[in-house]
Protein backbone atom coordinates (compact mmCIF):
# COMPACT_ATOMS: atom_id res chain seq x y z
CA UNK A 1 0.00 0.00 0.00
CA UNK A 2 1.30 3.91 -1.27
CA UNK A 3 1.14 6.57 1.45
CA UNK A 4 2.00 10.34 0.54
CA UNK A 5 5.41 11.09 1.28
CA UNK A 6 3.82 13.89 2.97
CA UNK A 7 1.17 12.40 4.92
CA UNK A 8 -0.58 16.12 5.78
CA UNK A 9 -1.58 16.25 2.63
CA UNK A 10 -4.77 14.30 1.31
CA UNK A 11 -5.28 14.27 -1.90
CA UNK A 12 -5.66 11.08 -3.34
CA UNK A 13 -3.59 12.02 -6.59
CA UNK A 14 -0.92 13.51 -4.47
CA UNK A 15 2.53 12.21 -7.56
CA UNK A 16 4.58 12.27 -4.39
CA UNK A 17 3.91 8.33 -2.74
CA UNK A 18 6.31 5.91 -0.59
CA UNK A 19 5.45 2.49 0.30
CA UNK A 20 4.16 2.00 3.90
CA UNK A 21 6.84 0.69 6.37
CA UNK A 22 7.06 -2.94 6.63
CA UNK A 23 9.06 -4.06 10.16
CA UNK A 24 9.81 -7.43 11.77
CA UNK A 25 10.63 -7.89 15.13
CA UNK A 26 13.67 -10.66 15.25
CA UNK A 27 15.30 -12.52 18.48
CA UNK A 28 14.60 -12.09 22.00
CA UNK A 29 15.74 -11.12 25.64
CA UNK A 30 18.83 -8.36 24.95
CA UNK A 31 19.37 -9.43 21.74
CA UNK A 32 15.73 -8.29 20.06
CA UNK A 33 15.78 -5.88 17.34
CA UNK A 34 13.31 -4.79 14.51
CA UNK A 35 14.27 -5.30 11.10
CA UNK A 36 12.95 -2.66 8.52
CA UNK A 37 12.19 -4.87 5.66
CA UNK A 38 11.76 -2.44 2.97
CA UNK A 39 13.94 0.62 4.12
CA UNK A 40 15.82 0.45 0.74
CA UNK A 41 12.21 0.80 -1.08
CA UNK A 42 11.09 3.81 1.39
CA UNK A 43 14.42 5.75 1.49
CA UNK A 44 14.18 5.49 -2.57
CA UNK A 45 11.11 7.33 -2.67
CA UNK A 46 12.79 10.11 -0.23
CA UNK A 47 15.77 10.24 -2.48
CA UNK A 48 17.62 9.67 0.79
CA UNK A 49 20.34 6.93 1.80
CA UNK A 50 18.35 4.31 3.70
CA UNK A 51 20.79 4.73 6.95
CA UNK A 52 19.69 8.43 7.37
CA UNK A 53 16.10 7.16 8.16
CA UNK A 54 17.09 4.10 10.15
CA UNK A 55 19.82 6.24 11.86
CA UNK A 56 16.96 8.86 12.50
CA UNK A 57 14.77 6.04 14.22
CA UNK A 58 17.93 5.13 16.75
CA UNK A 59 18.46 8.85 17.54
CA UNK A 60 14.64 9.41 18.66
CA UNK A 61 13.94 6.12 20.63
CA UNK A 62 17.89 6.11 22.13
CA UNK A 63 18.49 3.10 20.41
CA UNK A 64 21.19 1.21 18.68
CA UNK A 65 20.83 0.58 14.92
CA UNK A 66 22.82 -1.58 12.48
CA UNK A 67 23.74 -1.31 8.57
CA UNK A 68 24.28 -4.58 6.55
CA UNK A 69 24.34 -2.67 3.38
CA UNK A 70 25.12 -5.82 1.33
CA UNK A 71 22.27 -7.54 2.14
CA UNK A 72 19.58 -4.82 2.42
CA UNK A 73 19.16 -5.07 6.06
CA UNK A 74 18.67 -2.08 7.98
CA UNK A 75 18.03 -2.77 12.09
CA UNK A 76 16.99 -0.67 15.28
CA UNK A 77 17.54 -2.52 18.25
CA UNK A 78 14.74 -3.19 20.38
CA UNK A 79 11.15 -3.84 19.38
CA UNK A 80 9.07 -1.44 17.61
CA UNK A 81 6.38 -1.53 15.98
CA UNK A 82 5.71 -0.90 12.55
CA UNK A 83 3.09 2.08 12.72
CA UNK A 84 5.00 3.88 15.73
CA UNK A 85 8.22 3.89 13.15
CA UNK A 86 5.99 5.22 10.40
CA UNK A 87 4.78 8.43 12.66
CA UNK A 88 8.04 8.56 13.23
CA UNK A 89 9.40 8.75 9.67
CA UNK A 90 7.11 11.79 9.44
CA UNK A 91 9.25 13.72 11.74
CA UNK A 92 12.13 12.64 9.41
CA UNK A 93 10.27 13.39 6.32
CA UNK A 94 9.83 16.85 7.33
CA UNK A 95 12.86 17.80 8.52
CA UNK A 96 15.37 16.04 6.39
CA UNK A 97 13.33 16.02 2.83
CA UNK A 98 10.62 18.32 2.54
CA UNK A 99 11.26 21.81 1.35
CA UNK A 100 10.57 24.53 3.90
CA UNK A 101 9.00 27.15 1.15
CA UNK A 102 6.91 24.78 -1.16
CA UNK A 103 6.73 20.85 0.80
CA UNK A 104 7.62 19.51 -1.86
CA UNK A 105 10.31 16.80 -1.67
CA UNK A 106 12.02 17.23 -4.60
CA UNK A 107 15.36 18.03 -2.35
CA UNK A 108 18.73 17.61 -2.49
CA UNK A 109 21.47 17.46 0.13
CA UNK A 110 24.53 19.15 -0.05
CA UNK A 111 27.31 18.21 2.95
CA UNK A 112 30.13 20.16 3.95
CA UNK A 113 32.05 18.54 6.76
CA UNK A 114 34.90 20.98 6.77
CA UNK A 115 31.99 23.70 7.86
CA UNK A 116 30.17 21.51 9.40
CA UNK A 117 27.10 22.20 7.04
CA UNK A 118 23.92 20.70 5.43
CA UNK A 119 22.25 22.56 2.67
CA UNK A 120 19.37 22.16 1.05
CA UNK A 121 18.28 22.70 -2.46
CA UNK A 122 14.66 22.08 -4.32
CA UNK A 123 14.05 21.36 -7.73
CA UNK A 124 10.47 22.30 -7.51
CA UNK A 125 10.60 26.01 -6.52
CA UNK A 126 14.37 26.67 -6.44
CA UNK A 127 15.31 27.00 -2.80
CA UNK A 128 18.46 27.13 -1.28
CA UNK A 129 19.21 26.68 2.22
CA UNK A 130 20.87 25.43 5.13
CA UNK A 131 19.37 22.55 7.54
CA UNK A 132 19.32 23.63 11.51
CA UNK A 133 22.12 20.95 12.24
CA UNK A 134 20.61 20.78 16.34
CA UNK A 135 19.45 17.31 15.72
CA UNK A 136 21.50 14.15 16.76
CA UNK A 137 21.14 12.77 13.08
CA UNK A 138 23.04 15.77 11.61
CA UNK A 139 26.50 14.60 13.15
CA UNK A 140 26.18 11.15 11.29
CA UNK A 141 24.74 12.78 7.79
CA UNK A 142 28.21 14.87 8.07
CA UNK A 143 30.26 11.81 9.02
CA UNK A 144 28.26 10.25 5.87
CA UNK A 145 27.58 12.07 3.13
CA UNK A 146 25.30 11.13 0.64
CA UNK A 147 26.57 9.37 -2.69
CA UNK A 148 25.47 11.66 -6.06
CA UNK A 149 25.03 7.87 -7.31
CA UNK A 150 22.12 5.93 -6.92
CA UNK A 151 21.75 5.82 -3.32
CA UNK A 152 18.18 4.02 -3.52
CA UNK A 153 19.74 0.50 -3.45
CA UNK A 154 22.71 -0.78 -0.86
CA UNK A 155 23.54 -3.80 -3.47
CA UNK A 156 25.79 -0.92 -5.27
CA UNK A 157 27.63 0.12 -2.50
CA UNK A 158 30.46 -2.43 -3.00
CA UNK A 159 30.89 -1.21 -6.88
CA UNK A 160 30.78 2.59 -5.01
CA UNK A 161 33.81 1.46 -3.18
CA UNK A 162 35.45 0.46 -5.93
CA UNK A 163 35.09 3.69 -7.89
CA UNK A 164 37.93 6.23 -7.88
CA UNK A 165 38.24 10.31 -7.84
CA UNK A 166 35.57 12.47 -8.11
CA UNK A 167 32.94 9.49 -8.09
CA UNK A 168 34.01 9.04 -4.49
CA UNK A 169 34.67 12.57 -3.37
CA UNK A 170 31.31 13.35 -4.16
CA UNK A 171 28.73 13.65 -1.33
CA UNK A 172 25.56 14.81 -2.86
CA UNK A 173 22.22 12.53 -2.88
CA UNK A 174 21.15 12.91 -7.37
CA UNK A 175 17.29 12.89 -7.83
CA UNK A 176 15.94 9.85 -9.40
CA UNK A 177 14.64 12.10 -12.30
CA UNK A 178 18.37 13.61 -12.41
CA UNK A 179 19.24 12.06 -15.60
CA UNK A 180 15.82 13.60 -17.38
CA UNK A 181 16.55 17.00 -15.71
CA UNK A 182 19.72 17.44 -16.46
CA UNK A 183 21.08 18.86 -13.06
CA UNK A 184 23.86 18.58 -11.93
CA UNK A 185 24.69 17.15 -8.25
CA UNK A 186 26.97 19.71 -6.29
CA UNK A 187 30.11 17.42 -4.70
CA UNK A 188 30.56 16.99 -0.99
CA UNK A 189 34.06 18.22 -0.83
CA UNK A 190 35.49 20.49 2.53
CA UNK A 191 36.39 23.65 0.68
CA UNK A 192 33.64 24.35 -1.05
CA UNK A 193 32.10 27.48 -0.81
CA UNK A 194 28.34 27.90 -0.16
CA UNK A 195 27.83 29.69 -3.03
CA UNK A 196 30.28 28.47 -5.14
CA UNK A 197 29.47 24.19 -5.60
CA UNK A 198 32.61 24.11 -7.77
CA UNK A 199 35.53 21.54 -6.18
CA UNK A 200 38.81 22.42 -4.41
CA UNK A 201 41.41 20.61 -5.56
CA UNK A 202 44.17 21.79 -3.12
CA UNK A 203 46.31 18.80 -1.54
CA UNK A 204 44.46 19.68 1.65
CA UNK A 205 40.90 19.28 0.46
CA UNK A 206 42.40 16.25 -1.46
CA UNK A 207 43.63 14.95 1.81
CA UNK A 208 40.45 15.18 3.77
CA UNK A 209 38.26 13.65 0.93
CA UNK A 210 40.10 10.86 1.36
CA UNK A 211 40.49 10.91 5.32
CA UNK A 212 35.94 10.94 5.02
CA UNK A 213 35.92 8.16 2.13
CA UNK A 214 37.90 5.84 4.32
CA UNK A 215 35.83 7.26 7.27
CA UNK A 216 33.05 6.14 5.09
CA UNK A 217 34.28 2.49 4.20
CA UNK A 218 35.14 1.81 8.28
CA UNK A 219 31.64 2.53 8.54
CA UNK A 220 29.79 0.29 5.88
CA UNK A 221 32.60 -2.62 7.42
CA UNK A 222 31.46 -2.02 11.17
CA UNK A 223 27.70 -2.45 10.40
CA UNK A 224 28.76 -5.59 8.52
CA UNK A 225 30.65 -7.35 11.24
CA UNK A 226 27.19 -8.42 13.28
CA UNK A 227 26.97 -11.03 10.68
CA UNK A 228 30.52 -12.32 11.12
CA UNK A 229 31.02 -15.73 13.24
CA UNK A 230 31.09 -15.53 16.92
CA UNK A 231 34.79 -15.97 17.26
CA UNK A 232 35.56 -12.83 14.56
CA UNK A 233 33.25 -10.88 16.47
CA UNK A 234 35.28 -11.33 20.19
CA UNK A 235 38.35 -10.71 18.60
CA UNK A 236 36.77 -7.35 17.39
CA UNK A 237 35.46 -6.71 20.99
CA UNK A 238 39.44 -7.72 21.95
CA UNK A 239 40.99 -5.35 19.51
CA UNK A 240 38.48 -2.46 20.73
CA UNK A 241 39.36 -2.88 24.41
CA UNK A 242 43.05 -3.02 24.22
CA UNK A 243 43.22 -0.43 21.89
CA UNK A 244 41.21 1.45 24.56
CA UNK A 245 44.17 0.23 27.37
CA UNK A 246 47.02 1.47 24.72
CA UNK A 247 45.60 5.05 24.50
CA UNK A 248 45.13 5.68 27.74
CA UNK A 249 40.97 5.97 28.25
CA UNK A 250 40.46 2.59 29.49
CA UNK A 251 39.26 4.35 32.81
CA UNK A 252 36.28 6.04 31.33
CA UNK A 253 34.99 3.50 28.44
CA UNK A 254 33.40 1.34 30.74
CA UNK A 255 29.96 2.44 28.48
CA UNK A 256 31.61 2.54 25.28
CA UNK A 257 32.76 -1.06 25.63
CA UNK A 258 29.45 -2.29 26.53
CA UNK A 259 28.02 -0.37 23.88
CA UNK A 260 30.31 -2.07 21.51
CA UNK A 261 29.48 -5.29 22.61
CA UNK A 262 26.38 -4.98 22.47
CA UNK A 263 26.62 -4.02 18.97
CA UNK A 264 28.71 -6.82 18.17
CA UNK A 265 26.19 -9.12 20.25
CA UNK A 266 28.84 -10.74 22.46
CA UNK A 267 27.80 -9.01 25.24
CA UNK A 268 27.43 -12.35 27.77
CA UNK A 269 31.23 -13.03 26.63
CA UNK A 270 32.36 -9.06 27.57
CA UNK A 271 33.98 -10.45 30.94
CA UNK A 272 35.67 -13.04 29.39
CA UNK A 273 37.58 -10.31 26.65
CA UNK A 274 37.89 -7.67 29.88
CA UNK A 275 39.93 -9.99 31.64
CA UNK A 276 42.20 -10.85 29.12
CA UNK A 277 43.49 -7.27 28.71
CA UNK A 278 42.53 -5.88 32.08
CA UNK A 279 43.80 -8.54 34.77
CA UNK A 280 47.40 -9.78 35.41
CA UNK A 281 49.37 -11.00 38.30
CA UNK A 282 47.95 -7.89 40.56
CA UNK A 283 44.82 -9.35 40.08
CA UNK A 284 43.27 -8.15 43.60
CA UNK A 285 43.92 -4.47 43.07
CA UNK A 286 42.88 -4.63 39.23
CA UNK A 287 39.11 -5.57 40.43
CA UNK A 288 38.73 -2.75 42.48
CA UNK A 289 40.00 -0.83 39.72
CA UNK A 290 37.70 -2.08 36.87
CA UNK A 291 34.37 -2.82 39.04
CA UNK A 292 32.69 -0.87 36.87
CA UNK A 293 33.46 -1.90 34.05
CA UNK A 294 32.52 -5.66 34.50
CA UNK A 295 29.43 -4.49 36.38
CA UNK A 296 27.93 -3.40 33.27
CA UNK A 297 28.26 -7.01 31.90
CA UNK A 298 27.55 -9.05 35.40
CA UNK A 299 25.16 -7.78 37.02
CA UNK A 300 22.12 -10.08 37.09
CA UNK A 301 23.49 -12.02 34.36
CA UNK A 302 24.53 -15.19 35.11
CA UNK A 303 26.40 -16.27 31.85
CA UNK A 304 28.22 -13.02 31.72
CA UNK A 305 29.41 -14.28 35.54
CA UNK A 306 30.14 -17.52 34.39
CA UNK A 307 32.50 -16.14 31.60
CA UNK A 308 34.07 -14.14 33.90
CA UNK A 309 35.34 -16.81 36.26
CA UNK A 310 36.50 -18.95 32.64
CA UNK A 311 38.41 -15.49 32.19
CA UNK A 312 40.04 -15.45 35.55
CA UNK A 313 41.05 -19.63 35.05
CA UNK A 314 43.33 -18.18 32.06
CA UNK A 315 44.62 -15.72 34.38
CA UNK A 316 45.99 -17.96 36.97
CA UNK A 317 46.91 -20.08 34.15
CA UNK A 318 49.24 -17.57 33.07
CA UNK A 319 50.67 -16.88 36.70
CA UNK A 320 50.38 -19.73 38.64
CA UNK A 321 53.15 -19.31 40.68
CA UNK A 322 51.65 -15.73 41.83
CA UNK A 323 47.63 -17.05 41.74
CA UNK A 324 46.92 -20.14 42.85
CA UNK A 325 47.24 -19.55 46.66
CA UNK A 326 45.25 -16.31 46.34
CA UNK A 327 42.62 -17.98 44.39
CA UNK A 328 40.10 -17.42 47.37
CA UNK A 329 40.92 -14.38 47.74
CA UNK A 330 40.45 -13.79 44.42
CA UNK A 331 36.77 -15.30 44.55
CA UNK A 332 36.26 -13.45 47.58
CA UNK A 333 37.12 -9.95 46.17
CA UNK A 334 35.03 -10.48 42.77
CA UNK A 335 32.06 -12.02 45.41
CA UNK A 336 32.25 -8.70 47.75
CA UNK A 337 32.56 -6.24 44.55
CA UNK A 338 29.17 -7.98 43.37
CA UNK A 339 30.54 -9.14 40.19
CA UNK A 340 29.76 -12.84 41.31
CA UNK A 341 26.47 -14.92 42.74
CA UNK A 342 26.44 -17.43 44.93
CA UNK A 343 25.02 -19.80 42.31
CA UNK A 344 27.19 -19.07 39.51
CA UNK A 345 30.22 -19.78 42.05
CA UNK A 346 28.72 -23.01 43.73
CA UNK A 347 27.66 -24.23 40.23
CA UNK A 348 31.31 -23.30 38.29
CA UNK A 349 32.73 -25.21 41.53
CA UNK A 350 31.40 -28.01 41.39
CA UNK A 351 31.96 -28.70 37.40
CA UNK A 352 35.93 -28.23 36.31
CA UNK A 353 35.95 -27.44 32.68
CA UNK A 354 39.11 -27.87 30.25
CA UNK A 355 37.60 -25.55 27.46
CA UNK A 356 39.96 -22.41 28.89
CA UNK A 357 42.47 -24.35 30.58
CA UNK A 358 43.52 -27.90 31.06
CA UNK A 359 41.65 -30.46 33.08
CA UNK A 360 44.42 -30.78 35.62
CA UNK A 361 44.37 -27.34 36.24
CA UNK A 362 40.55 -26.39 36.56
CA UNK A 363 40.41 -29.17 38.86
CA UNK A 364 43.80 -27.36 41.01
CA UNK A 365 41.81 -24.09 40.77
CA UNK A 366 38.74 -25.66 42.55
CA UNK A 367 40.94 -27.31 44.89
CA UNK A 368 42.32 -24.18 45.76
CA UNK A 369 38.82 -22.31 46.11
CA UNK A 370 37.39 -24.93 48.76
CA UNK A 371 37.83 -22.96 51.24
CA UNK A 372 35.98 -20.18 49.85
CA UNK A 373 33.28 -22.68 48.98
CA UNK A 374 32.70 -24.07 51.82
CA UNK A 375 32.32 -20.51 53.66
CA UNK A 376 30.15 -19.50 50.64
CA UNK A 377 28.01 -23.04 51.10
CA UNK A 378 27.64 -22.26 54.82
CA UNK A 379 26.69 -19.03 55.11
CA UNK A 380 24.50 -19.72 52.60
CA UNK A 381 23.20 -22.09 54.63
CA UNK A 382 23.04 -19.90 57.84
CA UNK A 383 21.02 -17.61 55.72
CA UNK A 384 18.86 -20.14 54.45
CA UNK A 385 18.10 -21.12 58.24
CA UNK A 386 17.10 -17.04 59.42
CA UNK A 387 14.94 -16.63 56.93
CA UNK A 388 12.69 -19.89 57.85
CA UNK A 389 12.52 -18.02 60.89
CA UNK A 390 11.72 -14.18 59.97
CA UNK A 391 8.86 -12.93 58.37
CA UNK A 392 8.83 -12.67 54.64
CA UNK A 393 9.06 -8.48 55.11
CA UNK A 394 12.38 -9.33 57.34
CA UNK A 395 13.92 -10.70 54.19
CA UNK A 396 16.92 -7.93 54.18
CA UNK A 397 18.60 -8.81 57.42
CA UNK A 398 22.26 -8.00 57.39
CA UNK A 399 24.19 -11.61 58.28
CA UNK A 400 27.47 -11.47 59.81
CA UNK A 401 29.65 -14.08 58.95
CA UNK A 402 32.96 -13.85 61.39
CA UNK A 403 33.74 -17.20 62.32
CA UNK A 404 35.30 -18.62 59.26
CA UNK A 405 39.37 -19.56 60.35
CA UNK A 406 39.96 -21.39 56.48
CA UNK A 407 39.61 -17.85 54.41
CA UNK A 408 41.78 -14.98 56.08
CA UNK A 409 40.33 -11.37 56.15
CA UNK A 410 36.51 -13.26 55.11
CA UNK A 411 35.18 -11.48 58.33
CA UNK A 412 32.41 -9.19 56.73
CA UNK A 413 28.59 -7.83 56.01
CA UNK A 414 27.21 -9.16 53.36
CA UNK A 415 23.66 -8.40 52.81
CA UNK A 416 20.75 -11.20 51.00
CA UNK A 417 21.56 -11.94 46.87
CA UNK A 418 18.27 -10.14 46.82
CA UNK A 419 18.96 -7.18 48.20
CA UNK A 420 22.25 -6.55 46.65
CA UNK A 421 20.95 -6.70 43.45
CA UNK A 422 18.66 -4.02 44.28
CA UNK A 423 20.65 -1.57 45.48
CA UNK A 424 23.07 -1.47 42.51
CA UNK A 425 23.16 1.54 40.22
CA UNK A 426 25.55 0.95 37.76
CA UNK A 427 26.25 4.33 36.67
CA UNK A 428 26.41 5.89 40.10
CA UNK A 429 29.55 3.76 40.57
Amino acid sequence: MSLNVNRSVSDQFYRYKMPRLIAKVEGKGNGIKTVIVNMVDVAKALNRPPTYPTKYFGCELGAQTQFDIKNDRFIVNGSHEANKLQDMLDGFIKKFVLCPECDNPETDLHVNPKKQTIGNSCKACGYRGMLDTKHKLCTFILKNPPENTDISTGKKEKDKKNRKGKDKENGSVSSNESSVLSEISPPQVDGEDDEDWGEDTTAEAQRRRMEEISDHAKNLTLSEDVEKPIEERVNILFDFVKKKKEEGVIDTSDKDILAEAERLDVKAMGPLVLTEVLFDDKIREQIKKYRRHFLRFCHNNKKAQRYLLHGFECVVSMHQLHLLSKIPHVLKEMYDADLLEEEVIIGWAEKPSKKYVSKELAKDIRIKAEPFIKWLKEAEEESSGEDEEEDEDDENIEVVYSKTASVPKVETVKSSADNKDDDIDIDAI
